[in-house]
């Protein structure tokens, strides 16, 4: 199990170095979002930063998991569980107020995704841009307590 949280460890580091370029990136947005490009680009990067998280939410669970079992949900699911303690395989990874965050990101993400069309709702696309600011201290603070976990999981393998 040892490569494996090493691998592990590696991958969501490199992840969370994405997360943090995009978060730069999305900072650097503009204020008021009155061009509809300026919409696009902030929608842009918010689908980026929730893909970035739900990369390192499914290397997590193919690490001690491995396994969602509704094909159809998995998006919901995976972030669910992001959310719950595995007995006896590890804590939760997010705190109830990231959870409840990073779904508004999900549910934009789906939208952004499957918009054919350029009239993206800049007023949104402000409010989910907000949502995505007050998650940052809280991921980050999330990620940083799961990462102590994985460390002392590799050292008290070793």
């Amino acid at each position: 199990m040892s490569e494996r949280l090493k691998t592990l460890k590696s991958d969501l580091l490199a992840d969370w170095e994405f997360v943090r370029r995009i978060y730069s990136a999305l900072h650097g947005t503009a204020g008021e979002l009155n061009d509809p490009k300026e919409a696009i680009v902030a929608g842009y990067y918010l689908h980026n930063l929730y893909n970035a998280f739900e990369t390192m939410f499914r290397r997590i669970a193919e690490t001690f998991e491995n396994d969602i079992p509704d094909p159809g949900r998995w998006h919901t699911l995976l972030l669910e569980r992001m959310g719950r303690e595995i007995e006896g395989l590890r804590p939760p990874l997010l705190s109830e107020e990231s959870l409840r965050l990073l779904d508004e990101l999900r549910r934009f993400r789906h939208v952004f995704r499957t918009l054919y069309r350029f009239d993206l709702d800049p007023i949104r696309v402000a409010q989910v841009r907000a949502i995505a600011f007050r998650l940052e201290p809280l991921i980050e603070a999330d990620f940083a307590r799961f990462m102590e976990f994985i460390n002392a999981l590799i050292a008290s393998e070793e």
